[in-house]
């Protein structure tokens, strides 16, 4: 645990053996009781974001698995992979440039084989969601997002595109990638601030803190998984990446 200004990351990072590192700042609000959080009178409904994609408000409260059906072969095959690397909001204070900003990070990795990406990489295809602890439901979501290739860092500096308008994936290394939670497909209730706040905020157990499922998809990950660039031939193979951080229960993956 530490406390950072708003002129700082908070971010939660993910090591590969699943330990969490918590976060905190000292601007988020008290923390909530059990219960203190409630689905609207109202169902809310789904909306358009002025940055593009859409705000799936409608699932806000909806406790559900975090990992999607898998939606064809291979989803959950080892290569290509995506892996959740850190994620935090970051005010930049009045005397600085820019606008409070939370971002997810993630890397994707190849196997033996290289993987190439039409750039951006999975425009309109990349879906967002923060999951409460406790079976308090979906506390932001958003789909139609779009993927950043950076430079590393978590204010990883967005890439170039090359000439050939293609990122490529060789075998032992990896494309960073940066997507951007939308303070509109957060739910009532909460803010990019304190939307993957653990409760209560001193924990150390993981189950006391949110799941993010990061997903993105392209033609290309469907070509590779089919082992052929025919995208006909590739048939029934998804074109879907899922990154899930602290599932609950690994059997189930």
């Amino acid at each position: 645990m530490f406390r950072a200004s708003l002129r700082s990351w908070l971010v939660l990072a993910v090591p590969v053996v699943g330990v969490l590192v918590l976060t905190y700042s000292a601007t988020t609000p008290e923390p909530r009781a059990d219960g203190d959080w409630r689905v609207a009178a109202e169902p809310l409904r789904d909306g358009p974001l002025s940055s593009g994609g859409t705000a799936q408000l409608s699932r806000c409260g909806v406790d559900e698995w975090p990992r999607p059906e898998p939606r064809g072969k291979a989803e959950q095959s080892k290569d290509p992979r995506l892996a959740l690397t850190s994620w935090g909001y970051y005010d930049p204070g009045p005397k600085m440039p820019g606008e409070p900003r939370f971002t997810v990070h993630a890397a994707l990795r190849t196997g033996d084989r290289p993987l190439v990406l039409d750039a951006p990489v999975a425009e309109g295809r990349v879906t967002l969601d923060f999951y409460g602890p406790h079976g308090e439901g979906v506390r932001a979501s958003a789909r139609g997002l779009t993927a950043t290739v950076v430079d590393g860092g978590y204010m990883g500096k967005p890439l170039d595109v090359p000439a050939s308008g293609r990122f490529r994936v060789d075998p032992g290394e990896e494309l960073l990638l940066e997507v951007e939670l939308p303070a509109g497909a957060v739910c009532p209730g909460h803010s990019l601030r304190d939307v993957s706040t653990c409760f209560p905020e001193g924990t150390n157990d993981a189950a006391d803190c949110p799941m993010v499922t990061l997903t993105l998809s392209d033609p290309a990950i469907r070509a590779y998984r089919a082992g052929t660039a025919d995208a006909d031939a590739a048939g029934s193979f998804s074109d879907r990446l899922v990154a899930v951080f602290l599932e609950p229960d690994v059997s189930r993956v």
